[in-house]
């Protein structure tokens, strides 16, 4: 029914004419711009004040074409991708100004699509008069991507002498976008520390209990001891630090290098995440939690942070990496491990 009252409504004669900034007299019918538009609405049916008595709106700031554009989709709905691509920041704005919040949706669509190097910064500045963050959004990311080449336009340059604020805004922005990419750089990179560290413990963990090549429990002869494991560039590193531990002369006279402080302190970390102290293979580890029981090393709250990080590391990972490809990022990730526990 409102079709046809629409379509009765465009065959009648036209009662209202859209002056335009070249002077054309674009005629329309005042009950569809008055639906379409609640500003229309308003000019139209407001004290002649508002229009001339000939019941003129004038329409005026920006190309004639693009008035035409503008009143065509007042009827259609419509408008073309040649209209958008020559009239899409007109069309923004008159979408804005007189309420035409389905047009200037398409339009934000339009514009983002067709932002370049040349009119990013113009059109930044008409997403904060035309009321479109997502817009301005698309284009502080497109600055911040291309912000060298952004610099040598004329927008840029026309922008310092007369909008300061607006430079500060995307300086600004920058800013936080770098913060971020390092803060999530620095947060994958500990991420795979702990994961690092939590493989080390699993090998520590395998190697104590079937042992992995040359290393093993003492119960295993040599020649029975298994091949290689899927892990073992990390158990290989690990096999080290035990040899070292087993060996070290500093040690035997009552002092620990660099390297038996590392396996010391993996032994302890495996300490703690053990749920089963008294049936473990792993050595000294029930010993740690006596110890951590009696001197109350469990307060400690950096270690307790260190060993929820690994915990929670090693969740993530089972949780939301396939297991194809968590098996190909431990295989990327074994030969740093040796450089995890050092840092360790």
């Amino acid at each position: 029914m409102e079709d046809n009252n629409h379509n009765s409504t465009a065959a009648s004669e036209p009662d209202v004419q859209i002056l335009t900034s070249g002077g054309l007299l674009i005629p329309a019918h005042s009950t569809i711009l008055a639906t379409v538009s609640p500003v229309l609405e308003n000019i139209i049916q407001s004290p002649v004040k508002h229009r001339r008595s000939e019941r003129v709106i004038p329409i005026l700031g920006v190309p004639c074409d693009a008035v035409s554009a503008f009143v065509e989709y007042l009827y259609n709905s419509t408008c073309t991708e040649e209209q958008m691509e020559k009239y899409g920041i007109h069309l923004l704005v008159l979408s804005h100004v007189y309420l035409v919040p389905q047009l200037k949706q398409r339009c934000t669509r339009g514009v983002s699509e067709r932002l370049t190097v040349e009119n990013v910064v113009d059109v930044l500045q008409l997403t904060r008069l035309c009321d479109a963050p997502d817009l301005y959004l698309k284009c502080l990311k497109q600055v911040t991507a291309r912000f060298k080449s952004v610099e040598q336009t004329e927008g840029w340059k026309f922008m310092q002498d007369h909008d300061p604020w607006l430079e500060l805004e995307i300086l600004k922005f920058i800013h936080e976008a770098e913060s971020r990419k390092k803060r999530t750089r620095r947060h994958k990179k500990e991420q795979s520390s702990y994961l690092q560290l939590s493989d080390g413990i699993e090998c520590l963990e395998h190697i104590c209990r079937e042992g992995c090549t040359t290393v093993g429990p003492y119960n295993i002869e040599p020649a029975k001891k298994p091949r290689p494991c899927d892990k073992y560039a990390t158990c290989e590193s690990v096999q080290m630090l035990i040899k070292h531990f087993a060996l070290c002369k500093r040690r035997a006279n009552g002092f620990r290098c660099s390297r038996c402080n590392r396996m010391w302190q993996l032994l302890r970390l495996h300490s703690s995440i053990c749920d089963h102290p008294d049936s473990c293979r792993v050595p000294l580890c029930r010993q740690f939690k006596l110890k951590a029981q009696q001197q109350k090393l469990g307060d400690d709250a950096k270690w307790k942070l260190l060993v929820k990080k690994v915990l929670s590391a090693k969740a993530m990972s089972s949780l939301y990496l396939p297991k194809r490809k968590r098996e190909e990022e431990l295989k990327e990730t074994k030969g740093s491990t040796a450089q995890a526990l050092k840092t360790f």
